[in-house]
């Protein structure tokens, strides 16, 4: 690790604000710690290329050990553009997120970690980020991040210290498209946020449990929805379930919709864990990796010019013109499954979708198009003055899975594809988002209504999952 501390001026340095408090002040006796946490964590095989981490941030004698077990999944000699650091407001409300533009280095006791101011600027162009000093000067929950880095990486890419200080969906949901051009292979994001806050051992345990397998399903409603069923269950001294629950948010608003990620929970623990905590209060601590696992994915350009393809495929066959369609760009006629949907007002206007690789995908596009369009037999022809009325949404699908039974199939995030006999019918994963259904709830209207094979007919048939990667006009 690199050590700046005789090349800079100290005022353009982020001193330590909580060392000899949640992590060692001195540089030796934090290494031999990091050294104790690192030997113990248990990497296995990784499934693809590490995207973000989600770890705890509390004392390290708590959870350093919980966070050590994601840090190791980060390839030591990696370099990125960027590493994110994403965290929750502890001490100032802030209507938005504040980006740290003051200082070009943060310090630990192993050393400094770079800034990189340019990018913190170019956040601060969009009206949901600001700069809030006091959102910064005693901020633990980015700091103690910092020393896992150092130790686990050869060299410490630049920082942008974020951090988030508001619930509202809508601005987090600004806050999320402000990250999105940076949320790819050439940028780390750490999402820094213990979980359960201060009910019983036993309590916790359960409580937590309910909130990993919401962030593990990489829905953001079922994440919502496990907070909301853990403040019904009136746990005793429970006061939130996860306090950076916004930072989290981010995260999985940021990869909605996006198949070829993945989040897997690694570890857990809670305070009551340590031989410093007892268990009448407690603070419970996971620990995720978000991976990119291969596959196919779409770049904003991709997108846009499958919309366009879909909507001069329309326009043509009611002659609405007569140029020739744009050239579509070779990434485009790989060959996959694809749904086109037609919406007039927030109402549906067709909807139909070729399943299978055995057509380039530009061409399943054009042609569920016209076939949503002319040929859905729920819906008369479109006309002309329909026309600039209707919204294309396209779902390019993931190939079939096959799995043994429900418990593979999560709402919200799968399609499900039903079939037995000659009959089959499929649901795609945003009806989910539409319905207040249950998955036994989803899976029985599909078996029903879709595939014809009666309320509990899925019960004995195949079934088969599936992802989207949807878009829209």
């Amino acid at each position: 690790m690199k050590n700046f501390s005789n090349e800079i001026n100290s005022t353009d340095v982020r001193p330590m604000a909580v060392a000899g408090q949640f992590y060692p002040d001195e540089g030796d006796e934090l290494k031999t710690m990091l050294d104790r946490f690192f030997a113990d964590a248990t990497v296995g095989k990784s499934k693809g290329t590490v995207q973000a981490l989600i770890v705890p941030h509390a004392g390290y004698i708590f959870s350093g050990g919980v966070a050590a077990g994601a840090f190791a999944r980060v390839p030591r000699e990696k370099r990125y553009d960027n590493i994110f650091l994403i965290g929750p407001s502890h001490h100032v409300f802030i209507d938005g997120a504040s980006v740290c533009t003051a200082f070009s280095y943060y310090q630990t006791p192993l050393g400094m970690v770079p800034v990189n101011k340019q990018t913190c600027d170019e956040l601060l162009r969009h009206d949901c980020f600001c700069y809030k000093p006091e959102a910064h000067d005693r901020e633990h929950c980015l700091e103690v991040q910092l020393p896992f880095l150092q130790y686990r990486l050869d060299e410490v890419s630049p920082i942008v210290p974020v951090i988030i200080g508001t619930q509202d969906i809508h601005k987090l949901e600004k806050i999320a498209e402000a990250l999105k051009p940076y949320f790819n292979e050439h940028n780390l994001f750490v999402i820094s946020s213990d979980f359960s806050h201060y009910p019983s051992y036993d309590d916790a345990i359960i409580a937590d449990k309910r909130t990993g397998e919401g962030v593990e399903s990489g829905n953001l409603r079922c994440f919502v929805d496990a907070l909301a069923e853990n403040e019904e269950k009136h746990y005793r001294n429970l006061v939130t379930s996860a306090c950076g629950q916004s930072a989290i948010a981010v995260l999985l608003l940021l990869s909605q919709n996006e198949p070829t990620l993945a989040i897997r929970h690694l570890e857990y623990a809670n305070s009551g864990d340590s031989p410093y905590g007892g268990h009448d209060q407690v603070v419970g601590y996971h620990a995720f990796v978000m991976e990119r696992v291969g596959g196919f994915s779409l770049n904003e350009s991709e997108k846009a010019a499958l919309l366009r393809l879909a909507r001069h495929t329309i326009a043509a066959r009611l002659g609405m013109t007569s140029r020739p369609a744009e050239d579509i760009p070779a990434s485009l006629t790989r060959r996959c499954g694809a749904f086109v949907t037609l919406t007039e007002h927030g109402r549906l206007r067709g909807c139909i979708g070729h399943f299978g690789e055995d057509m380039p995908l530009c061409d399943v596009v054009r042609k569920m198009a016209e076939e949503a369009a002319f040929e859905d037999p729920r819906f008369s022809p479109l006309n002309k003055e329909e026309l600039d009325d209707i919204r294309i949404e396209i779902s390019v699908l993931t190939p079939l899975k096959k799995i043994a039974d429900e418990s593979e199939f999560c709402l919200h995030r799968d399609g499900i594809y039903i079939r037995k006999g000659g009959r089959g019918g499929t649901f795609l994963p945003q009806v989910a988002d539409e319905v207040n259904w249950t998955k036994e709830e989803f899976l029985g209207h599909c078996s029903q209504d879709k595939a014809g094979l009666g309320w509990d007919g899925w019960r004995n048939a195949e079934l088969y999952t599936y992802r989207a990667i949807i878009f829209h006009e």
